[in-house]
């Protein structure tokens, strides 16, 4: 047997204010989106907002139905959407922020799987890391690129045809 260690290098950052500007404005997009999510249900709204490389910067959060798969994440919300407005435009960043019923939560943002494996697909696409930033109430963490959150993951090389 052989074990293999992953090491992989986050930022942590206190305040907002010790982030990049640009960062700092995604995540105050990303957190006003999220006070605008559709979750009657669980009560956890997240935002997302999403920076192109021709510097547009598009919005999304979470919208929840009593049909739970028939929701969809804030980050694909916003990834899709500007994919359909921008075509063939890279992501350069996107920042994630929640706001959840229970106050003493401190917890940052965490992209579900199916978030990851699109954000994935969009960095391949463009042929460059994504900035993903994590936003929280006691801390934000800041990561460069998504083999950082999705160690192992599905490629599109993946698929080979039979």
């Amino acid at each position: 047997m052989k074990e293999i260690y992953l090491n992989y290098r986050v930022k942590s950052y206190e305040t907002l204010a010790e982030l990049p500007e640009l960062s700092q404005k995604l995540i105050l997009l990303a957190r006003e989106a999220a006070m605008r999510a559709y979750s009657p249900y669980s009560g956890y709204r997240v935002g997302a907002a999403v920076l192109l490389a021709n510097g547009e910067v598009i919005s999304g959060n979470n919208q929840e139905n009593a049909a739970y798969p028939s929701g969809l994440c804030a980050e694909r919300t916003a990834l899709f959407y500007a994919s359909s407005r921008y075509p063939n435009i890279a992501v350069q960043s996107i920042a994630v922020s929640t706001i959840s019923n229970d106050p003493s939560s401190t917890e940052i943002a965490k992209p579900c799987g199916s978030c990851r494996q699109v954000m994935a697909e969009y960095e391949d696409l463009s042929g460059s890391p994504i900035e993903i930033i994590l936003d929280g109430s006691s801390a934000i963490t800041v990561v460069n690129g998504i083999d950082t959150l999705l160690p192992f993951r599905f490629k599109k090389e993946d698929l080979r045809k039979q």
